[in-house]
């Protein structure tokens, strides 16, 4: 069986991930930009983070899948993945970046990445400027644990790299 690692990451998280599943297993990995020809492989493990509501690259990648490839989503992010209300909003995002006839065989998980506010893109900087203004607003009540953690982060480097989240993957992946 054919595998590939392919990753889509803006700031480095997802692409930390994926290297470091690339060291546990021997399966190759490359960035989804450089990749060519998806159609060899039997199976793609896609790492990629979440921007936006969207996973980076992956809409592009699995078109270019043929059928019958296992798919594999991992998703890197801010976002709680322990929070049923966020796992269920980021798989609905995978959904609609992955063509139908991938979804029967695709798994998805979900791991927590990082923010470093100083490498951030202006766009990006305004995105969570923005968002963290409309945070503060809420009422007290309103506001979830992760929220209040959003807001306490503001500006600041926070890292929830957990490579030993890698785990429940690479027994998946034993196919």
């Amino acid at each position: 069986m054919e595998k590939l690692i392919v990753y889509g990451s803006q700031y480095g998280t997802a692409k930390q991930y994926a290297e470091r599943f690339s060291e546990m297993t021997g399966i190759p990995v490359r960035d989804y930009k450089g990749v060519k020809d998806l159609k060899p492989y039997d199976l793609i493990l896609y790492f990629g983070g979440l921007y936006a509501g969207n996973v980076k690259g992956l809409k592009y990648t699995a078109k270019a899948l043929r059928e019958g490839t296992k798919l594999i989503v991992v998703t890197v992010g801010l976002a709680d993945p322990q929070d049923e209300r966020n796992a269920e909003n980021i798989l609905n995002s995978v959904r609609k970046q992955v063509p139908e006839r991938l979804l029967p065989g695709m798994a998805v998980f979900h791991l927590r990445g990082g923010i470093d506010y100083k490498k951030l893109s202006m766009k990006h900087k305004a995105m969570m400027a923005f968002l963290i203004y409309h945070l503060k607003k809420l009422p007290e009540e309103k506001k979830t644990e992760e929220t209040k953690a959003m807001i306490e982060t503001y500006n600041s480097e926070v890292n929830f790299v957990d490579y030993h989240s890698l785990d429940q993957i690479a027994e998946v992946t034993q196919i």
